[in-house]
């Protein structure tokens, strides 16, 4: 007997079980664990979020779908660790990075979180309920039951190396890595794995302990990857951290867990941005990425295929070159669901544009792939498209995103019932307001959100024209190793450090703590929506957005713009 379990309108599903009670939280919108849950308390700390500061400990957590960093389910895993896990996770639509984070604690860890996903009338009902019980896969309230479907992968299509990994032939790290990875598979409706050519690894942020806890424990299983797979950034420079007066336990850790993964067979770039390197994906190449930013580029603007893997199943994937042939890795899962229409006057915006409008796009289609109509005549350079995918991922769950005129498949069919949402200049202006709340007076500003290219720190030495940062101003510039080894092949290196200006590789503002942020500063200033985005959650401080010219001048003047830039300021009808 097939004892595939499929997701049904008429069954739900249950990923992982057990028998746990609690209260129930429920959030009206996705919620990405990283950036948006403090992984020492348990509370909500996404500023932007409508839950902002409730407590996740112990509740029975309700949301659509998760959104935001593949990271998340590292988070989870670390809260899971401290035995400050949500007790249970309900979805209503198609989620991974959670789902996983809660495989990996059960499978790995022996620590089992329920994570189930619910029918949209499932969903509703237990919405309205004060508590709830979990008894296995049963889940009851005081005025219903539910009997959900445990997802089962004995039902899918696998290949004879497939079933070598399953049988341990390659050793117990793939044994588990395949039968996470098939489980997945289950959990989203496929039958079939799918071959990949390059992976990219994301977990390697020494942001809590799990990271480093899961990776040495993969290591010392044995695990190697088996294609050519990157490392994202670290949360060190790993060359010059010790000149950095990083504290040493701190320093020797983060060190760790990226000696880690390069132990695993991976390739130390230590980027976040890895579509900026020489061997970035191809149009059409299969690959297995995490990272939300990078994936959104490869799929959107390289036209490469890869879902948004989570941390963790990333190494699964590079491990055994498998992953669940679902999503966007197939043709239909490309289509767009969504349109969003930017109803504009004529306008020549500076380069800020596009990470508002990454921003308010992922806010309109929160969990499906949208178009984005109307910038047929504007003119991005690859640097407003990273920055527009890299702000679309922290307030979406999508994989992706089309443009009209500007990504190479923004040509497909649109989706028979697909919506249509407008962007206009009002809601831009909103945007904006929402993401400057912070003063004027900057303390720092923080450019490399995903990593800055060499075109960008190009631009940034040109700002400057031999000018200096302000006295109580500072300036970090966030880059990948191959793009410094650039930069220093040319005066621009040597030419921004005389302007006072640092420039460090191997990190990023998602793991950038002090004293790499100065302990003073209180205001930052960034050209990343990303970063605008998540920077009280991961610093503590509050941060404006703005051009990559303001930012310069911001640094050297220690004050930032206090209107809106000039194309919105004269279009604003609020004013």
């Amino acid at each position: 007997m097939n004892s595939y379990l499929p997701h049904t309108e008429a069954a739900g599903h249950m990923l992982t079980r057990g028998d746990v009670s609690g209260e129930i939280l429920v959030c009206s919108e996705g919620l990405s664990f990283w950036g948006g849950v403090d992984p020492d308390t348990g509370v909500i700390i996404d500023i932007h979020h409508p839950c902002y500061q409730k407590i996740i400990s112990g509740k029975i957590l309700m949301m659509p779908s998760s959104r935001g960093s593949c990271s998340g389910s590292g988070v989870l895993l670390e809260l899971s660790l401290k035995n400050i896990a949500p007790a249970a996770i309900f979805f209503c639509e198609a989620e991974e990075i959670l789902s996983l984070g809660a495989l990996v604690s059960e499978h790995i860890f022996r620590k089992p979180i329920p994570v189930a996903r619910l029918t949209k009338k499932q969903y509703s009902a237990l919405a309205n309920a004060k508590s709830a019980s979990i008894q296995g896969s049963k889940i009851v309230t005081d005025k219903d039951s539910y009997e959900l479907n445990l997802v089962k992968p004995n039902g899918l299509n696998l290949t004879n190396a497939d079933l070598e990994y399953l049988d341990g032939k390659h050793g117990y790290a793939c044994k588990i890595a395949m039968q996470i990875i098939c489980l997945m598979a289950a959990a989203n409706d496929t039958t079939t794995l799918i071959d990949i050519q390059k992976g990219h690894i994301d977990g390697c942020i020494l942001a809590h302990s799990a990271n480093l806890i899961f990776a040495e424990k993969m290591a010392e299983l044995g695990a190697q990857v088996s294609v050519p797979t990157t490392i994202n950034a670290i949360s060190v420079d790993r060359e010059n951290w010790l000149s950095q007066q990083i504290p040493q336990d701190f320093g020797k850790q983060a060190s760790r867990l990226a000696d880690a993964y390069v132990k695993m067979g991976a390739k130390p770039v230590f980027t976040c941005a890895p579509y900026l390197l020489e061997e970035r994906p191809e149009f059409g190449e299969i690959i297995g990425w995490s990272e939300s930013n990078a994936v959104i580029y490869a799929n959107s603007i390289l036209g490469a295929r890869t879902l948004k893997h989570p941390d963790y199943l990333d190494l699964f994937i590079a491990m055994t070159g498998r992953a669940p042939e679902s999503g966007v890795y197939r043709d239909e899962g490309r289509t767009p669901q969504t349109i969003i229409s930017v109803k504009i006057p004529d306008i020549e915006p500076d380069d800020v544009f596009w990470p508002i409008i990454g921003w308010l796009a992922g806010k309109t289609s929160p969990s499906q792939i949208p178009i984005i109509t109307g910038l047929e005549n504007f003119n991005p350079e690859p640097d407003d498209l990273k920055s527009l995918c890299a702000a679309f991922g922290t307030t979406s769950g999508a994989p992706m995103l089309h443009i009209s005129g500007h990504t190479p498949e923004a040509s497909l069919p649109v989706a028979s019932k697909a919506k249509m949402h407008v962007i206009d200049i009002e809601s831009l202006t909103q945007a904006w307001q929402v993401l400057n709340q912070a003063d004027i007076s900057i303390d720092l500003v923080a450019i490399g959100s995903p990593h800055a290219s060499f075109e960008e720190v190009k631009k940034i030495n040109n700002y400057f024209s031999d000018r200096k940062c302000h006295s109580n101003t500072n300036m970090i510039i966030t880059v990948g190793r191959q793009t410094l080894a650039l930069l220093k092949q040319t005066k621009i290196y040597h030419t921004l450090t005389q302007c006072d200006v640092q420039i460090i590789a191997d990190i990023c503002w998602c793991s950038i703590t002090e004293p790499i942020l100065p302990t003073q500063a209180r205001t930052i200033m960034t050209n990343s929506g990303k970063y605008a985005h998540y920077a009280y959650g991961l610093s503590g401080r509050h941060a404006r957005l703005s051009s990559l010219q303001d930012c310069v001048e911001a640094a050297i003047t220690g004050i930032a713009p206090k209107t809106p830039p000039s194309w919105l300021r004269n279009n604003d009808i609020t004013k």
